[in-house]
């Protein structure tokens, strides 16, 4: 085992107001991540804003949501080497400030162009979102317990696609998208300065090394060969999940089970409470299970079925079981989370922010192409006599997408035995 150390102890462990530390200290992270998720699902909700005020096709619509998760993905390797060498705290409050910053210039964008830069600044600035609440757990949380934290942290990203659901088209239909778009950017500035009056951390301690050498520890981390065997059913499930439910989950409820807009919203909502509901008790359900002596990965190819399972049965189109499909869809999409808590433990904590931002970077890269792929599939057919989309481009959306994750699960599976002795 790679980093097979005991975790330093910090300023933040050794304190006697231990549980008020604890939750000033991942609260303020907690927040900023539940921005950073309404965020990248919001254009599910507005997208027909955006359609009919800007004159975007299904392509366009597709590349300029996606660009959140390119610019997320680009700043990953660097992301996990500035939060190494400074900690948490400094580069998680810079970075939302350029997501405020990117906020602001959506709301008053009135081109393609515009709007997709704008898109990527928010991407940009929400980069550090779940990896700086990471790094923090890392810091403070005994290594037994961290799946149970990391899945608390992620619910609050199930709060956000909540948020960017049925109360974000209420909001929208009051006072427009744009004017939400500048009232967020506004809450996001807020989460900056919450997080530098809050927040306590003790020095990092790769303060002294240098660029280079926190540089081979990316290598290192790349170089690994245990990574790749878990890295790519991560990058393909969660990546999938990601790109598929924070846009065209909308469209199909739209066209596909011929919901109305506000239908749609409840519909999105629902997932939302899903998501949330599924992510917490996957690390409650992996807690029970590490406590008793089994493997985080074990748990979660577990959870990678009953994922792959949902996608087959919406890649089938409407059928008695679409609804709850679309549950355990939102709910177990996300079981890649566990592979998180497995790599901190396994590269040790020096490593800790290079390797899950590794594998963050493969997982936003691909929902940055499943956005894109989804929308080029669509454009492929011609659109639906009513408006919309044509249904059958969804089916062969979630073909093309499980096809991939068979391979990659399969890949995940051939190395169970070295893995469990890892």
């Amino acid at each position: 085992m790679v980093g097979n150390g005991p975790v330093r102890a910090t300023l933040i462990t050794s304190s006697r107001f231990f549980p008020m530390i604890y939750v000033l200290t991942l609260g303020p992270f907690a927040f900023s991540y539940l921005l950073s998720y309404l965020l990248r699902a919001v254009n599910a909700v507005v997208a027909p804003d955006l359609v009919r005020d800007v004159g975007l096709d299904a392509a366009e619509l597709g590349v300029l949501t996606a660009a959140y998760l390119l610019a997320f993905a680009a700043f990953q390797l660097p992301l996990g080497v500035l939060l190494d060498r400074y900690g948490p705290r400094r580069v998680q409050a810079g970075l939302l400030v350029v997501a405020a910053v990117g906020s602001a210039l959506f709301s008053i964008g009135t081109d393609f162009f515009t709007l997709t830069v704008a898109r990527a600044l928010i991407g940009l600035g929400f980069a550090g979102g779940l990896m700086a609440a990471f790094k923090s757990i890392v810091q403070i949380v005994p290594e037994n317990r961290r799946a149970l934290a990391n899945a608390t942290i992620m619910a609050f990203g199930g709060l956000g696609i909540v948020l960017a659901s049925k109360p974000t088209q209420i909001v929208v239909a009051a006072y427009g998208w744009r004017e939400v778009f500048f009232g967020l950017s506004l809450i996001i500035l807020a989460a900056a300065v919450a997080i530098i009056l809050v927040v306590r951390e003790a020095p990092p301690s790769l303060k002294t090394v240098s660029f280079k050498a926190q540089l081979r520890g990316v290598g290192e981390v790349f170089g690994n060969r245990l990574f790749w065997r878990v890295a790519p059913v991560a990058m393909l499930t969660a990546g999938g999940h990601l790109g598929f439910q924070t846009l065209w989950a909308g469209p199909w409820f739209r066209d596909v089970a011929g919901l109305d807009r506000d239908g749609v919203a409840g519909a999105l909502f629902a997932m939302g409470v899903a998501f949330l509901t599924g992510v917490l008790l996957t690390g409650i359900i992996a807690d029970w299970f590490v406590r008793r002596g089994i493997s985080l990965l074990t748990v979660m190819a577990c959870v990678l079925v009953l994922f792959i399972g949902s996608e087959i049965i919406l890649m089938m189109g409407p059928n008695p079981f679409t609804l709850a499909a679309w549950m355990v869809f939102a709910m177990t999409g996300q079981g890649s989370i566990l592979a998180y808590p497995w790599l901190s433990s396994y590269f040790g904590a020096n490593l800790s922010g290079r390797a899950n931002t590794a594998i963050n970077l493969l997982i936003f890269t691909f929902a940055f192409l499943t956005q894109t792929l989804v929308g080029w599939i669509i454009d492929v057919y011609p659109a639906a006599p009513g408006g919309g989309y044509d249904p059958e481009a969804y089916g062969v959306s979630f073909a093309v997408l499980i096809s991939a994750q068979l391979v990659g699960f399969l890949w995940f599976l051939r190395a169970a035995r070295e893995l469990s002795r890892a």
